[in-house]
């Protein structure tokens, strides 16, 4: 018996490798013959898909249309596309970030400082061209349309026609000749000074976001640190980016 083993092992060990033939020259046309071994790569995957087909139009009409699932209260129809709500972003990374590594003391005393910085600039600037400020309005009463038309704005504010778009630092036709103009009047540098007082505001809408920011992640530090008490809370409303999450305590009469 070893030796016909050993006979038949040495004698496969010679044999010629089985090889599937090509695709005749008649028919190469068609492309590569498909093997046996991509024949079943193939149907396995047919009958995969055929299988997750089958199973889904079973649960279709096995489905109780009367069901209630809660992702029911997430999804909402679009153009006939069903959608999943997104949640509200509870913190930015900035503030996750700020509330791992920083305490509520910390987060106060930058917050004051950016407010004393505020303070500052508008202290200098005082929010006479800030972008978004409401625009001043300056009613005039006539008696007759002829002096509606015949009105003149410099004329009414006894001042010159290029100081009318000024909304600060309009002097009247008087105080011009009595008084020496003071600062420059050249447009070169009028320009430069009107791009320094740009560049300042937008300084100053930095801060002020910068400090709502850090005013928003104190407000969140110190609502976790109230959570921290016995008492049976209720929570009201959910914490979001811009404010934190509401509760309600249960009141407790102090001894």
């Amino acid at each position: 018996m070893a030796a016909a083993a050993a006979f038949k092992k040495a004698a496969k060990a010679e044999q010629r490798a089985h090889r599937e033939r090509a695709q005749p020259g008649s028919r190469k046309r068609l492309g590569l013959l498909e093997k046996k071994k991509d024949y079943k790569l193939r149907a396995q995957d047919y009958h995969k898909k055929q299988n997750a087909l089958q199973a889904l139009r079973r649960k279709a009409q096995e489905k109780n249309p009367d069901e209630f699932y809660f992702r029911m209260t997430r999804v909402q129809l679009r153009d006939g596309v069903h959608v999943i709500k997104q949640p509200e972003e509870e913190n930015t990374l900035e503030q996750q970030k700020l509330m791992r590594t920083q305490d509520l003391k910390y987060i106060e005393m930058k917050r004051v400082a950016e407010a004393k910085k505020i303070e500052r600039l508008k202290s200098e600037l005082h929010l006479l061209e800030a972008e978004g400020k409401q625009a001043n309005r300056h009613t005039f009463f006539f008696d007759t349309k002829k002096e509606v038309r015949t009105f003149d704005l410099a004329t009414q504010l006894r001042t010159a026609p290029e100081l009318v778009s000024r909304v600060y630092n309009r002097p009247t036709l008087e105080t011009l000749r009595k008084e020496a103009i003071w600062g420059t009047t050249m447009p070169a540098a009028l320009q430069k000074l009107a791009r320094k007082r740009k560049a300042q505001y937008n300084l100053l809408k930095q801060r002020i976001e910068r400090e709502r920011k850090m005013f928003v992640i104190a407000q969140k530090l110190q609502t976790r640190k109230d959570l921290l008490d016995k008492t049976r809370k209720v929570k009201v409303k959910k914490e979001t980016a811009n404010q934190p999450a509401v509760y309600k305590f249960q009141f407790q009469r102090k001894r």
